[in-house]
């Protein structure tokens, strides 16, 4: 038969929409030829499949053949085809049996030699071929990764002869599993909340943004703390699902930066330099990657020296601390990427970093703090639920025998505990309630309504605000064990608005 159809995945954003690779062989003069929107490394894989088939000791057979890539409006590129298009026009000119093909997908590059080499983006097509039901056929290389999916019935080859022997039924390969050493215990790894002394107060909101998966802009002096505090709150995190360390080695796995499959249900930790540009934090390119925002994705986002930060770049963050996904437009196509990140961010008072300190050092005029603070727009901090103000450490804190604090441990077992009465309650953490979800979970005394009101009235908030305020009062007594929220709790979320009570931006 001169016809053969062979399955394969494109990349899309995280998605893998299908390809079928149809590969056709005519008679006359010998050529190759390849459509279906294919970008120049696709079309360039004529040549590294002809090698291949060759040094494989296989016929490549001397006719017409025409390769098509379907659907023909879906652009496709890099050298994932290389393996498919091989196997194609092999089995076109009867080689090896169409059978074969019809259960199983294949990606891989091939080197000149017939050896596969690796391809990203594997991960989404692994997902998507097992909901078609269907195996997969990849690099060894990428097995590993593959092998993330559960339910997938995946198989690694070095060579295209491997692939062509399990085909012909005389040397099958065996099914990649998952490695049973890529597992991670909570917690480990990640720095100890213990390292942290004193910060009551910033340890007390360090829990509260756990456990409710709050926003979260850490305000001091410098060498006070603020990037410790920030780095220990990937410890006291609840650990990520199945479902939702897969979104997130999926994104990794589509970034071009590779996949830890080792650490795979660690939930990620950015800390991109105040230098980034705006399409290094949402992602972009002529082919869409995903950008920080995306590969904090279930974990957490730390943006240090927030005022340093361009303020044309920070505006980038407003739709996607709100929806939680970023989309990505090019005039041949639109990339769709996650972004369900924990925002934490850590700034300076005023230039100098000491306005308010005790020692009186800061000699920064109002109207520079007033600047300073102004990089930030209002609109992003009313995103912030939680602004809260690090003062610098008194020796005695810093001593070698001063007792610690709490360990991460110990501040994850509330957490986890008030994570549980949220979802028991939501489905969901606190922080991504809507507003009618807030309204339900978040019911007030008439005397607490007042007391809101008040607050609403002397510090000009917002109604997204008056939200957030209800929400972080809902957590704080989720992790008080209480059913209903009291006096003291909306006292305490109120009290975080920091930068609401004239010292944000205008």
């Amino acid at each position: 038969m001169s016809l053969a159809l062979v399955h394969s995945r494109a990349r899309c954003g995280v998605q893998a929409p299908a390809v079928r690779v149809e590969v056709h062989l005519a008679g006359g003069l010998p050529n190759l030829s390849i459509v279906g929107l294919p970008e120049a490394a696709v079309r360039e894989s004529k040549d590294r499949v002809r090698a291949a088939i060759q040094c494989a000791q296989l016929e490549f057979p001397a006719r017409r053949i025409t390769v098509n890539l379907a659907p023909a409006d879906l652009p496709k590129d890099g050298g994932r085809f290389d393996l498919p298009i091989a196997l194609g026009i092999l089995a076109a000119s009867g080689q090896l049996p169409n059978e074969a093909l019809r259960e199983l997908e294949f990606a891989g590059e091939l080197a000149l030699t017939g050896e596969l080499r690796p391809v990203d983006g594997i991960l989404p097509a692994t997902l998507a071929a097992t909901a078609e039901g269907r195996g997969l056929v990849l690099p060894a290389a990428n097995a590993a990764e593959a092998a993330l999916v559960g339910e997938a019935r995946v198989f690694g080859a070095r060579t295209l002869l491997e692939v062509c022997g399990h085909l012909a039924g005389r040397r099958p390969l065996a099914q990649a599993l998952a490695d049973p050493a890529a597992t991670w215990a909570p917690g480990e790894g990640a720095p100890d909340l213990a390292d942290v002394r004193g910060q009551a107060h910033a340890r007390r909101a360090l829990e509260i943004a756990a456990a409710g998966g709050h926003h979260l802009l850490l305000i001091g002096p410098p060498g006070c703390g603020k990037t410790l505090l920030a780095s220990r709150l990937p410890g006291i995190l609840p650990e990520a699902t199945e479902a939702e360390a897969l979104e997130t080695a999926a994104v990794a796995s589509v970034s071009g930066r590779g996949l830890d499959v080792a650490h795979w249900r660690r939930r990620p930790f950015r800390a991109p330099h105040h230098t980034a540009s705006a399409v290094a934090l949402v992602g972009g390119g002529a082919q869409p990657r995903p950008g920080e925002i995306s590969l904090a994705h279930n974990g957490v986002l730390f943006l240090d020296e927030l005022a340093e930060w361009e303020r044309r770049t920070l505006e980038v963050l407003r739709e996607p601390l709100e929806s939680g996904v970023v989309t990505i437009s090019r005039a041949a196509r639109q990339s769709e990427f996650p972004a369900r990140f924990q925002l934490v961010a850590a700034m300076n008072p005023c230039p100098c970093g000491y306005a308010g300190d005790a020692s009186g050092r800061c000699r920064c005029s109002p109207e520079q703090t007033a600047r300073y603070r102004a990089r930030l727009s209002g609109p992003l901090l009313d995103r912030i639920d939680l602004h809260v103000e690090v003062p610098r450490l008194a020796p005695g804190e810093l001593r070698g025998d001063a007792p610690p604090g709490e360990d991460s441990a110990t501040v994850r077992r509330r957490v986890l505990h008030a994570r549980a009465r949220q979802h028991a309650r939501s489905g969901k953490p606190n922080a991504r309630l809507g507003q009618r979800e807030t309204e339900l979970a978040c019911p007030l005394t008439a005397a607490d309504h007042a007391l809101l009101e008040r607050a609403m009235e002397a510090l000009q908030l917002s109604a997204r605000a008056t939200h957030r305020i209800l929400r972080i009062a809902r957590t704080i007594a989720d992790l008080a064990g209480a059913e209903a929220i009291d006096t003291t709790h909306l006292a305490e979320a109120i009290g975080y608005r920091r930068m609401d009570r004239g010292g944000g931006a205008r």
